[in-house]
């Protein structure tokens, strides 16, 4: 099983639709699934990809004809779908999505009893069955039926959660860029029923993702930018194509890491309502966090790059807490996954809290000053961003090497770079932070030039 090729990657089974993730993987797939999960109705969701109405279809035919019921949720945030999986009981759930992908991939993300994608063990149970063709018999077939009434819940769950009175009082204007996907379906309802003015932008769901693309980026969110500033708007968020990450500018148009705006949740969190709670994030997130759980009295457990390892973490310890640098801020009241609708709601809670209507912009400022840097190298294959990563481990001799995922450097105290090969797409992805931006672009320059010489050779 070790040698084998891997059917899922970082998040779900993903690749490009037609090709990778062609009708036949979709339907030996789909029968691993039905298999995996035996007994139970399973809970089917899908994004706004153009291609997705057809693998929906095709998935909750196949398992169906596996003798296993299927409830149909139609077009709805992956939060929404995790939610609803857990709060109705079903047997588990599957979400059709290839979340910031191009518009050409997409994907099959399935969801375990409780609410949360399956774990690296059960993912390799199903490729167990997959690859053996171990597929269960029944002489019946399944009946699909419909749920469209998770939508309404899940809003009220996220409401009973914040001080909706606070957040009213405070008749915030927020600015949503929606980048074509299916949060348009639930956050901007959320958002004014907390009273709120919302304005959006690219709001029209549209699996092409004409906007700027599924993947809200520091770089591609310069609309919602400028908007927030023209309009005097109270902060902007931008979320991806399933909807359950969010990365925010405040009220001058200045966009930020998604681990620093949740380090500043993580320390509202921990002052206002959960003190001491353990924090969850990858090896990738800032140090920012390490230094507000000293200053809280909390601990921090890292973990290898992904949700899945995030949410299981914080499902096996019981933690409230978890997050990752790419926006997805997991709160575990309502469910141990990321959640860009349920993020939005405890920054508009966080920001209302302040006595003296301190902005979002002077509560970031009140962190302490990191520099982070973050990009990526097309491998080809993953033989190359795995040479890569063995070069940089064994360039001069970092102060101290993590090899939780990839290689994390620590070039002094304060600095650290990180290289691992992605999980989703055949990419080499590097991030760093120091505190001082010279060292940070020195240590890139330096490390960048190693991987490139890596990938320009055909043989390690």
């Amino acid at each position: 099983m070790q040698s084998r090729k891997r059917l899922f990657g970082t998040n779900g089974v993903r690749g490009i639709f037609g090709r990778d993730l062609d009708f036949n993987l979709i339907t030996k797939l789909s029968y691993s699934l039905a298999t995996f999960f035996k007994s139970g109705s399973l809970l089917i969701g899908q994004d706004a990809r153009l291609s997705s109405p057809i693998i929906s279809r095709l998935v909750s035919s196949v398992i169906n004809s596996a003798g296993v019921d299927v409830w149909d949720a139609g077009i709805i945030p992956t939060p929404c779908l995790q939610f609803a999986t857990k709060r109705y009981r079903y047997g588990g759930g599957i979400m059709i999505t290839a979340s910031h992908n191009p518009p050409k991939y997409n994907g099959i993300k399935p969801i375990a009893f409780d609410g949360v994608e399956l774990s690296r063990e059960d993912e390799l149970k199903v490729e167990d069955i997959y690859f053996k063709k171990i597929f269960s018999r029944t002489d019946g077939c399944g009946i699909l039926f419909n749920n469209d009434n998770i939508i309404n819940p899940y809003i009220d769950t996220v409401l009973s959660l914040v001080d909706k009175e606070m957040i009213r009082n405070r008749e915030f204007k927020v600015i949503m860029d929606l980048g074509n996907g299916v949060q348009g379906v639930v956050a901007p309802l959320l958002l004014e029923r907390l009273g709120c003015k919302v304005i959006t932008i690219n709001g029209e769901m549209d699996g092409t993702f004409p906007g700027r693309g599924s993947e809200p980026t520091l770089n591609n969110i310069n609309q919602l930018c400028e908007v927030v500033r023209d309009l005097d708007a109270n902060f902007g968020v931008a979320y991806d194509g399933d909807g359950d990450r969010s990365i925010f500018c405040d009220e001058k148009g200045i966009a930020h890491t998604g681990d620093k705006t949740g380090a500043l949740l993580v320390k509202y969190l921990l002052k206002s309502r959960h003190s001491g709670a353990e924090i969850i994030c990858p090896i990738n997130s800032t140090m920012l966090i390490s230094s507000i759980a000293s200053e809280e009295n909390s601990k921090v457990l890292f973990t290898k790059v992904g949700s899945v390892e995030v949410s299981r973490q914080m499902v096996a310890r019981n933690s409230i807490i978890g997050l990752e640098e790419n926006g997805g801020f997991m709160y575990g009241k309502i469910n141990e996954v990321r959640d860009g609708a349920m993020t939005t709601a405890l920054t508009l809670e966080m920001l209302a809290s302040s006595t003296t209507h301190e902005s979002l912009s002077q509560m970031l400022n009140s962190l302490p000053k990191t520099y982070q840097y973050k990009s990526k190298f097309e491998c080809g294959t993953i033989d190359n961003a795995n040479r890569a990563v063995e070069r940089c481990l064994n360039y001069k001799n970092p102060i101290k090497s993590e090899t939780i995922d990839g290689a994390k450097l620590w070039i002094d105290n304060d600095s650290w770079l990180l290289v691992r090969p992605s999980g989703t797409e055949p990419l080499l992805r590097i991030y760093a932070e120091s505190v001082d931006k010279s060292q940070l672009y020195s240590m890139v320059e330096e490390y960048t030039s190693v991987i490139e010489n890596a990938l320009r050779q055909t043989n390690p």
